[in-house]
C-alpha cells in the first residue's frame, strides 16, 4: 500500500517542493498549512508519516510533535530552518524520528521519508506477532501496540515513536550487544550523529533507579548498547 505524508508547511514554496519530490516516487499526500488544520484532519485519518515545520503562524511546531507522539503511532520527519543543537535535541526528545534543516535536498528527504517507514515496518518494528503485544521486563510492561511503557506499581508513560523504536529493539533481542545503526535502523548513520544518544538517555531516565549508573541499558564502548534483563511474552 502506498503511504500516506501529512506535510505541514506554512511556506507554499516549500510545500510544492516537499510534495513534488514525494510524488515523484509515489507517496500520497496532503497539505496543512497550521497546526490546527492538521489536528482537525487527524479525527478522521492519520498517515504513516508527518513531515513537521516548527514555524507554524498557529502554534510551536515542538507543540505538534508531541500532540503527533500522543496520538498514535505515525513516523515524524521535522523539516525546519532552526538549525541549533538544543531544537535538533529537543525534536527528538519529543518523538520526531529523524531532523533536517532547510535549505535541503528532495532526493534526500525522500530517502529520509523511506528510511522511517522501512524502520516502522521492519520485522519486530510491531514487538512481533499479535499475540506477542507485552512485554514484560523486571516489572515493567512495553504495551507495543499503544506505545505505553508500565511500572510495577501500575503508573503509566506515554512514550514517543523514537524511544519505543529502541526499546523495542531491545525486548526483541535482550541480552545482544547492539550498534547504533541497528538500534536506529540505518545503515548509513553518521557517526556525529547523537539521535541515539537522546533516546537512550530518555529511557534510562524512564527505567534506571540511578540514570547515570544503569544496569539495564549498558553501554558496550566501542561497540554499542546491551540490554541486560530477561524478556517475556503475552
Amino acid at each position: 500500500m502506498t503511504a500516506l505524508v501529512y506535510v505541514i508547511e506554512d511556506d507554499d514554496d516549500v510545500a510544492r517542493l516537499v510534495v513534488h519530490a514525494l510524488h515523484e516516487f509515489g507517496f500520497l499526500t496532503e497539505t496543512f498549512r497550521s497546526g490546527a488544520a492538521v489536528l482537525r484532519r487527524l479525527q478522521t485519518e492519520r498517515p504513516e508519516l508527518f513531515i513537521v515545520d516548527l514555524g507554524l503562524p498557529d502554534m510551536d511546531g515542538m507543540a505538534l510533535v508531541r500532540e503527533i507522539g500522543a496520538m498514535g503511532n505515525s513516523g515524524v520527519l521535522i523539516l525546519t530552518g532552526r538549525g541549533h543543537t538544543v531544537d535538533r535535541v529537543m525534536g527528538l526528545e519529543l518523538g520526531g524520528d529523524d531532523y533536517m534543516v532547510k535549505p535541503f535536498e528532495p532526493r534526500e528527504l525522500v530517502a529520509r521519508v523511506r528510511s522511517i517507514l522501512r524502520r516502522r515496518t521492519a520485522p519486530g518494528a510491531g514487538c512481533g506477532a499479535p499475540q506477542r503485544r507485552y512485554a514484560s521486563f523486571l516489572g515493567w510492561t512495553l504495551d507495543c501496540a499503544a506505545n505505553v511503557l508500565r511500572a510495577a506499581d501500575g503508573a503509566e508513560h506515554l512514550l514517543g515513536t523514537a524511544e519505543t523504536q529502541v526499546l523495542r529493539v531491545f525486548v526483541e533481542r535482550p541480552h545482544q550487544i547492539l550498534t547504533r545503526e541497528q538500534l536506529v535502523g540505518s545503515r548509513d548513520l553518521s557517526p556525529l550523529d547523537r539521535s541515539i544518544d537522546v533516546r537512550i538517555s530518555r529511557l534510562r531516565r524512564k527505567l534506571e533507579p540511578d540514570p547515570q549508573h544503569p544496569t539495564l541499558i549498558k553501554t558496550v564502548y566501542g561497540a554499542g548498547y546491551l540490554f541486560a534483563a530477561a524478556v517475556s511474552w503475552s
